[in-house]
């Protein structure tokens, strides 16, 4: 940082898509920044805008990027900015927001904000999934039940054809598509899940089982997947774990979401629970030890 500021100075990466991020979520963001007495140079809107390099954010004489958008934005954003000195910000700007909630716990994001303007951030550098697909900061979602993020989504644009096709498929993939299971971890079920849920902690990669044996399971996963509510649905709970080992039971490729993101999986996929490649301010104490 520049010490001849006073203040840090800060980009702003915002999803106006997402799911709290409206023109008046916004202003009242600015207005949180304005009262912390903290230097909000620049607003990127994205994914019209890309978002930042290291290199950028460096001539840009950045300390702080601050993301105020959901799991799948702040997933872009950080994987663009993996190696970057400076530190990241991120605010709860969607529907689950569940890497903010690690970092600060479930408070809005003016909170967080005068937190940070009070000196109350510390850096810290949170576990993370590491996949051959990239970070994730959030959770994981492997096999076939992934796919009731395609219903999510055309519930979001109100498309009722759409959600009665994806409704229709999501049904089919969860009860008859290839199930999933974890090698070598005890106490699972040996014909495998209709979907595995990984969340990276400090105790290690928290995993669940999902299933759905009867139409009241099939219903309550349904409606699980449909918030990222995971723990919600049924579930087996499956330990904590530093590398887990995901196979489809059938050798096809297992569907995959990472931060509410699709991705195609292959017949075996390896996680592995790594530091994060950047820095992040967290302010709760829960969030880890400082870097």
């Amino acid at each position: 940082m520049d010490h001849a500021r006073t203040s840090p100075r800060i980009w702003l990466v915002r999803n106006p898509a997402s799911g709290s991020n409206d023109e008046d979520a916004c202003a009242t963001l600015k207005a949180a920044f304005a009262e912390a007495g903290l230097d909000l140079a620049r607003e990127i809107l994205f994914p019209d805008d890309p978002a930042p390099s290291p290199d950028r954010l460096d001539e840009a004489s950045v300390d702080i990027l601050a993301v105020f958008a959901g799991d799948g934005t702040t997933h872009a954003v950080l994987g663009a900015v993996q190696g970057w000195g400076g530190a990241v910000l991120v605010l709860p700007g969607g529907t689950q927001n569940l890497l903010s909630k690690r970092l600060h716990g479930d408070v809005p994001p003016g909170e967080i904000v005068g937190r940070v303007g009070g000196g109350e951030g510390r850096r810290i550098r949170p576990p993370v999934l590491h996949t051959r697909h990239g970070d994730g900061y959030a959770d994981m979602l492997a096999g076939p039940g992934a796919v009731w993020s395609d219903v999510r989504e055309a519930m979001r644009e109100a498309n009722l054809m759409e959600l009665v096709s994806t409704t229709t498929e999501a049904i089919a993939r969860t009860t008859q598509g290839p199930r999933v299971i974890c090698d070598g971890v005890d106490g699972g079920r040996e014909d495998g899940y209709a979907a595995i849920n990984v969340t990276p902690l400090d105790a290690g990669l928290e995993t669940n089982g999902y299933y759905a044996d009867t139409l009241g399971d099939l219903a309550g996963q349904g409606l699980a997947m449909l918030g990222r509510n995971f723990r919600e649905g049924p579930h087996d709970e499956l330990g904590h774990h530093r590398t887990l080992h995901l196979r489809s039971t059938t050798g096809e490729p297992m569907e995959l979401l990472i931060d509410g993101e699709p991705f195609d999986g292959a017949a075996e996929e390896v996680v592995e629970l790594a530091p994060s490649r950047v820095d992040m301010l967290a302010t709760c104490p829960q969030a880890g030890p400082a870097t």
